[in-house]
């Protein structure tokens, strides 16, 4: 247990032979938690619904472009990044994400449609029949009480779990952090959105499962997201995950259980940060023995702004997936991922809805999780990217 004032967060530390690394991370974003500052309300950079776009009566219409060049050094023979579906080709130039945002306002009614095409849909939605994996958000919603703020929505909506969505614009990095890659970028359900107080906002999600719209076993899983704002220049979001994830992928699959807490500090100010923390626990049935495998990460990064239009961001993250329940080792399924990694991002916002970036990325695995150029197994993983973001 790690207790700091108000705060006081129980975590099953996954490591067996690296313990001391995850505390040290850990205690480091726990730490950073409890910075108050004290005025721009924080966006939660870990959803989509951040574009507010060109309105016309009740209609506004926004639109989204990332695009890509991104080279790693181990050079894979498929051209994609391991591990990664997001910007994750490799040696060429790519669309990671373009969407048109629609949305739809009047009194009590309010509608979003946003279709979506890039590497990122292809790699991400692969599991999604026809149409539906085109979709970035589609949903209707109803205002339930006149003059209360809590409105029932239906549809298709991006996923809270964690600091990082699919829109890269709202990040202090390029790329994803390992993190939102392994937990859903997007939900296909019902979601309730109430006020608590001032500073606290309440979402309930019954959903078709872990990042499905197809549903894959008819059963439904349950989600909730607490945001604590408690200035204007913090948010501290936590989420939780339960589902049953049995499938015909993963028969053996049960219950899902899982967490995040995330802090987003100052978004817009001289110094930026954010940390992400998560646990998750897979129960699986096998030859009528039931058992319960775990999964992990934390995750911190910081911004320095120098001007108004630039600044230099870094990252640092360790995910640990010791029986592969989430990703597993290209070199050996049996061995598990637990790996970290470093990097460095130089930010150029050119106008005042376009950004230039160019990022480094170095991972070191500590069971050999990459593979060199020849086909040989490696503890290293260089990874160097260009990009070009347009809104309106």
């Amino acid at each position: 247990m790690i207790q700091f004032g108000w705060l006081r967060i129980n975590l099953l530390l996954l490591c067996k032979d690296n313990t001391e690394i995850m505390k040290a991370y850990i205690i480091v974003i726990l730490l950073f938690l409890m910075v108050r500052v004290g005025k721009t309300q924080v966006v939660n950079s870990g959803i989509t619904d951040t574009l507010s776009g060109n309105k016309l009566g009740n209609i506004s219409i926004g639109g989204y472009i990332d695009a890509y060049y991104g080279y790693n050094f181990n050079e894979p023979d498929d051209g994609n990044v391991p591990y990664f579906v997001s910007m994750h080709r490799h040696n060429e130039a790519n669309i990671n994400l373009a969407f048109i945002d629609l949305r739809y306002t009047h009194e009590r009614l309010r509608a979003r449609l946003a279709p979506g095409f890039g590497s990122y849909i292809n790699a991400n939605y692969a599991a999604e029949p026809g149409a539906l994996k085109y979709l970035v958000e589609a949903n209707a919603g109803i205002k339930l009480f006149k003059k209360k703020e809590i409105w029932f929505d239906f549809g298709i909506f991006g996923s809270p779990y964690t600091n990082e969505s699919c829109v890269s614009r709202d990040h202090l990095m390029y790329t994803r952090s390992l993190a939102p890659e392994y937990v859903p970028y997007y939900l296909a359900g019902a979601k309730i959105s109430m006020p608590l107080h001032k500073k606290w906002n309440l979402y309930v999600y019954l959903l078709n499962g872990w990042q499905q719209i197809q549903d894959q076993n008819k059963g439904k899983s349950l989600g909730t997201q607490v945001e604590f704002r408690p200035n204007d220049k913090n948010l501290i979001n936590w989420d939780i995950y339960i589902g049953d994830e049995r499938s015909t992928v993963a028969p053996e699959n049960r219950m899902r259980y899982f967490t995040d807490i995330y802090w987003i500090h100052n978004p817009d100010g001289k110094f930026s940060m954010t940390a992400c923390a998560y646990i998750g626990a897979q129960q699986r049935l096998l030859f009528g023995n039931r058992s319960s495998h775990f999964w992990g990460q934390a995750n911190i990064i910081g911004r320095y702004s120098f001007t108004k239009k630039i600044s230099l961001s870094g990252r640092l993250e360790y995910f640990h997936d010791e029986d592969a329940v989430q990703i597993a080792n290209i070199n050996n399924p049996l061995a598990g991922f637990k790996t970290m990694s470093g990097g460095l991002c130089l930010n150029v916002k050119l106008f005042n809805n376009a950004m230039f970036r160019v990022e480094g990325r170095q991972f070191y695995s500590l069971n050999d999780a990459f593979k060199n150029p020849d086909g040989s197994s490696t503890n290293l993983s260089t990874w160097a990217i260009g990009n070009l973001t347009i809104w309106f």
